[in-house]
């Protein structure tokens, strides 16, 4: 059974009821899942979930929506690698990698849209529908084929080729906009006002979020039930950054894990980093900026969650970073060559920001440090294309060995 007792409004603290509702009336604050921990905590053990299945939806009791409710496409207990060889190349001993990109649309979305569609379906809503910067609108459609329901997706027209493609395969209604992701969020708010369509990320965000939190779950149980000390997160809308850091908090509230002192730091790209800039001047709210970025994943100019992410800044310990946009595509690289994963943008800032953590003295060589790869690189490879070579022969030998002389 869902341990849910209510939502709460994240500015004010009013109560609301359990719904298709995702902003508070009085102060226009956004709204959170708020459960009964004591009931949980009775009902979990490390016993029972490590004897449950190998997805997200172990920890069942921890998400807003009833077990047998689920929509489990296998998401969800991604690997956690010892990156021994990245680890070496930065000086750090204990280094992880959280491979998000490989789950059933090859993104960490499908952790929070599973979630997301499955509580739209208990509501009865006919239509998914999302506002997305690309990893987003596949796992919509690709959930809404699964639940057998109409899916509805929009996007930034300047969108990579390869999310469109992605989406577009499994049925969806791929609707372009002539904007940024704000415009395209703030379109989708309207059109949710008056549709009785299920935006994961608009109506049915506060469930939506929730889904992230799994990712802080799965690390403290791959590492042994313990926290780590370090994680280093990519920011968008700030609200995975938040979640991840809750779940692994969450563990501890309950007597998984023991205490936590997991130092959080969200990486954003240098074309869109309002959250960090924010945190660098040492205020507590968000200035909007207009993105322009490589990394169109991250490219939120108004990130939603933003406050709430510099709460959990300073809350841990932890800080800001920003990646030069012309240090992503080699964080790309960096993660490819020496652990064989294929990252897109995004995990390229976030490759960047760790190791302009290390250099900034913020993480000690013994330190636990997971970083977060949360797409897959080849939803991206426009901007791999020009660091990739190729070397052109003839079929014989005598070419071969020419090629190779003159390419070292």
């Amino acid at each position: 059974m869902s341990h849910v007792r209510c939502l709460r409004c994240r500015g004010c603290d009013r109560e609301y009821p359990v719904e298709a509702l995702n902003v508070c009336d009085f102060c226009f604050g956004p709204l959170e899942v708020e459960y009964d921990y004591a009931s949980i905590s009775r009902a979990v053990s490390r016993e029972s979930i490590e004897a449950g299945p190998l997805t997200m939806w172990r920890y069942h009791d921890f998400l807003p929506v009833e077990a047998d409710r689920a929509l489990d496409m296998g998401t969800g207990f991604t690997p956690l690698i010892h990156a021994k060889n990245l680890g070496r190349r930065l000086g750090l001993e204990n280094l992880y990698i959280k491979n998000d990109s490989v789950n059933p649309t090859f993104s960490f979305k499908d952790r929070v849209v599973s979630v997301a569609a499955a509580k739209a379906l208990e509501f009865e809503f006919d239509t998914l529908a999302c506002a997305s910067t690309g990893n987003l609108m596949g796992s919509v459609a690709a959930h809404g084929a699964k639940a057998g329901v109409p899916a509805m997706v929009f996007f930034p027209s300047n969108l990579e080729k390869g999310k469109v493609l992605g989406a577009g395969i499994y049925g969806a209604k791929l609707i372009a906009v002539d904007g940024t992701y704000d415009q395209v969020n703030r379109l989708c708010s309207e059109l949710a006002d008056n549709h009785r369509w299920a935006f994961v990320n608009v109506n049915m965000r506060p469930y939506y979020a929730e889904g992230s939190k799994t990712l802080g779950y799965e690390v403290a149980e791959q590492l042994g039930w313990q926290a780590p000390d370090h994680c280093v997160v990519p920011g968008a809308s700030g609200e995975l950054f938040t979640k991840i850091h809750k779940g692994i908090t969450e563990m501890s509230d309950v007597g998984l894990i023991g205490s936590v002192d997991t130092h959080m730091h969200i990486a954003q790209a240098e074309g869109c980093a309002p959250i960090v800039q924010a945190f660098e001047r040492g205020e507590t709210q968000v200035l909007p900026v207009r993105p322009d970025t490589i990394a169109k994943s991250l490219a939120i100019g108004n990130p939603a969650a933003g406050p709430f992410a510099l709460r959990t800044i300073r809350e841990s310990d932890g800080s800001g970073v920003i990646a030069m946009e012309g240090e992503v595509v080699e964080g790309i690289r960096l993660l490819a060559e020496t652990e064989g994963i294929f990252t897109e943008t995004a995990g390229g800032v976030v490759i960047s920001a760790l190791k302009r953590l290390v250099e900034r003295g913020m993480i000690e060589p013994e330190d636990v440090t997971v970083a977060y790869v949360t797409g897959n690189g080849l939803k991206t490879l426009e901007v791999v294309e020009p660091i990739v070579d190729t070397v052109q022969i003839a079929p014989t030998y005598s070419s071969f060995e020419e090629a190779m002389a003159a390419n070292g």
